[in-house]
């Protein structure tokens, strides 16, 4: 499980923000500093450049970070209403545990936990931060039949899935497959979704058809339609979009990846200092919906 590693979160205050997340994740920062110029442009955000930024690893110690970089919040932007990445999915290994932490935190519960009909291997709830960026916190019961899922080291552990809104989930599906190197894990599953119904005003029994990328028996990221009425996302001038800003991956072959669909990407593969990129190449995609990927070499 290793090919998601890291997901950029756009805060207000990058300091009461880690510190959120230190008391009710239990993350530590283990990197600070200031977006670069270089990274800003290679993200389509320049207004970003020298805005402050901490890179945040699990209480387990695996490798696959949150970053949380300062930026501008439009009074416009509400979570789980405009194409993008919409949410970030983190197991845990007592979600009933997780669910009374949350009571008492700053981070609103929108979904208590609840077993999803069909789907007994995972148990999840899901919460909305200060910053209105979505976290999804997943009990891990069993392997599916076509992937295996993580167990997780402590009682809130890492990053496993990163969920994206899209206008065109066959397209969307079809494009990351083309782009990235990586497979179409499901191409069409339609569930009970009820954080995209309230979000919409539609019945909680509606049903919403959400695919899934893999590699191999690693499927990663979670690809939702989302309803007709969903915008693109508002942002500050120059700057990284509210809420899920970019989702970081590992491809197969970077290399191929540029060659196939160079015209996707801000910036050809390189070299770029983080914790997150352990000396390997990266870039950054720009998918039809105008969400930021940014891909490493294996």
């Amino acid at each position: 499980m290793n090919h998601l590693r890291a997901a950029t979160l756009t805060v207000r205050d990058v300091d009461a923000a880690a510190k959120r997340y230190a008391r009710w994740l239990d993350y530590r920062v283990v990197e600070t500093g200031e977006v670069s110029a270089s990274l800003a442009a290679s993200w389509n955000a320049p207004a970003s450049a020298g805005r402050r930024l901490r890179v945040l690893q699990p209480a387990s110690g695996a490798p696959v970070y949150l970053r949380l970089v300062e930026g501008d919040i439009p009074d416009s932007y509400r979570a789980l209403r405009s194409y993008g990445w919409a949410a970030i999915e983190i197991c845990v290994n007592d979600v009933e545990a997780v669910a009374v932490r949350m009571a008492d935190s700053p981070f609103e519960i929108i979904g208590p936990p609840r077993e999803i009909p069909g789907l007994s291997a995972i148990y999840p709830m899901q919460v909305k931060g200060p910053d209105e960026e979505i976290v999804y916190f997943t009990q891990i019961r069993d392997d599916l039949p076509t992937f295996d899922l993580p167990r997780a080291g402590a009682l809130i552990d890492h990053l496993f899935i990163l969920v994206m809104a899209c206008s065109d989930l066959p397209a969307s599906l079809a494009w990351m497959a083309a782009s990235t190197g990586l497979a179409i894990g499901n191409a069409g599953m339609d569930i009970e979704y009820t954080m995209i119904a309230k979000a919409f005003g539609l019945p909680l029994d509606s049903l919403h058809t959400i695919g899934m990328m893999a590699h191999e028996r690693d499927a990663f990221l979670e690809l939702d339609q989302y309803p007709a009425a969903a915008t693109t996302r508002p942002r500050a001038t120059g700057q990284l979009v509210p809420g899920v800003s970019i989702g970081s991956i590992v491809v197969p072959d970077i290399d191929a990846a540029y060659a196939t669909r160079s015209k996707d990407w801000i910036c050809a593969p390189g070299l770029e200092h983080s914790c997150i990129y352990g000396g390997k190449r990266r870039g950054t995609l720009l998918d039809p919906d105008g969400t930021l990927i940014e891909v490493l070499e294996r």
